[in-house]
């Protein structure tokens, strides 16, 4: 790793800024983590990433000057609440205990805490109480996560304690990173100020999704592509049903699946009910650069979000990589996209109509010239809101927290 200082430091310090990334998550697979550690990392800070670990891999090794420490596996397959608290509860004690011990070796300046979950910012209480600065990043609004995910009502009990927590969370980090500017504004009214408070939306790594991976060879079928969690919010059951609605008026269409989670089974289940094996085929999740050649060479990107009180307003981590691939689009006309988005860039349905889903594929099957423009005007919108554009945000709220 590089031991040049990090410009957020004083003048005087004679060593580079220490950095951890503390999330629940494949860092392998999660485009979020990786571009903030290897920002700081490209300016010469010693970045640790202390994450899930996938079956197969090591317990630790560097990835692009990042230090990956892998504490725990997981399975994305939980059904019920409990089992998935009791394996996020597992991580906050084994993460608390990991970087503990680390901080003690070698202090931390910043610690870079990932949600869900919002209560994971606790896991760095020693660093923090030692001096090291904390960013809390809200990838997925936790309440309205819990909720649709588990199909608990907002008038609950639960709902309301995952509010507290939320803004326990908030008040304990020194700042606030939030997905998209309609969180934003929903964290600023009940768990925080605005001061100290910023919104990122996933802005894609042009180093990683670029249009030169684009080398679409024609094999005959035209092929939509879904990279993602497979979860009840991303809708993808509308979008098979759509698929199966298409059997005969698309019949070189191809729909490819590429991810894990609770849905997982009850998605295989439906392409099988609706004889679509042949069509519609789910595949394990690939590493990003993997998975952005893949993504590079579809026909048409799907985005079929609901347009629930929490799929409404997520910001999908897919839409800007799609568009900096230059890979046209069909998206669900949801809250958020409609916010950052319009025709010119994108194709829009009407969210959970599979019928008009079905429309508006058929559209861009048969229209490819129209499918060209947008992807063309698209990647121009990509390239004024890339990560290499933005990063710069990031990296000052950095040095501000550590001048502090």
């Amino acid at each position: 790793m590089s031991t040049a200082p990090f410009p957020g430091l004083p003048a005087s310090s004679r060593r580079s800024l220490r950095a951890c990334m503390l999330a629940y998550t494949f860092y392998e697979n999660d485009a979020r983590v990786m571009r903030y550690a290897e920002a700081l990392a490209g300016e010469g800070a010693q970045v640790d990433a202390i994450v899930l670990r996938r079956e197969g891999l090591p317990a630790q090794e560097v990835i692009n000057g990042v230090r990956v420490l892998r504490v725990q596996g997981r399975q994305k397959n939980e059904r019920g609440k409990y089992a998935h608290f009791l394996r996020v509860l597992r991580f906050f004690f084994r993460s608390m205990i990991e970087i503990t011990r680390r901080h003690a070796q070698a202090p931390y300046d910043l610690i870079h805490v990932h949600s869900v979950p919002d209560f994971e910012v606790f896991a760095a209480f020693v660093p923090k109480w030692r001096g090291a600065k904390l960013v809390l990043d809200i990838h997925d609004i936790v309440p309205e996560f819990y909720a649709a995910k588990f199909k608990v009502s907002e008038r609950s009990m639960v709902f309301k304690a995952l509010q507290h927590i939320e803004r326990l969370s908030a008040a304990f980090a020194d700042h606030v990173i939030v997905a998209n500017d309609l969180w934003l504004r929903k964290i600023i009214a009940r768990s925080s100020q605005s001061h100290k408070c910023s919104a990122f939306i996933n802005y894609p790594d042009s180093s990683v999704f670029n249009p030169g991976l684009r080398n679409r060879v024609e094999n005959g079928r035209f092929v939509v592509l879904y990279p993602g969690t497979l979860s009840w919010h991303q809708g993808l059951d509308i979008a098979i049903h759509a698929f199966s609605l298409l059997r005969d008026r698309a019949p070189d269409m191809d729909f490819h699946i590429y991810g894990e989670g609770s849905a997982t089974e009850s998605l295989l289940q439906l392409v099988d009910e609706l004889g679509l094996g042949h069509r519609v085929f789910l595949k394990p999740p690939m590493p990003l650069r993997h998975i952005a050649w893949t993504m590079a060479n579809a026909d048409l990107g799907l985005v079929p979000k609901r347009n629930d009180a929490f799929g409404g307003d997520a910001f999908s981590t897919k839409t800007l990589e799609f568009m900096a691939l230059g890979v046209p689009l069909v998206i669900a006309d949801t809250r958020v996209d409609r916010f950052y988005f319009d025709e010119s860039l994108v194709r829009f349905f009407r969210a959970g109509d599979a019928e008009d889903l079905a429309r508006v594929l058929l559209d861009a099957y048969t229209g490819r010239a129209g499918n060209a423009a947008l992807a063309s005007r698209a990647l121009d919108f990509a390239r004024r809101n890339s990560w290499a554009q933005k990063k710069y945000d990031y990296l000052n709220i950095v040095t501000r927290l550590v001048h502090e």
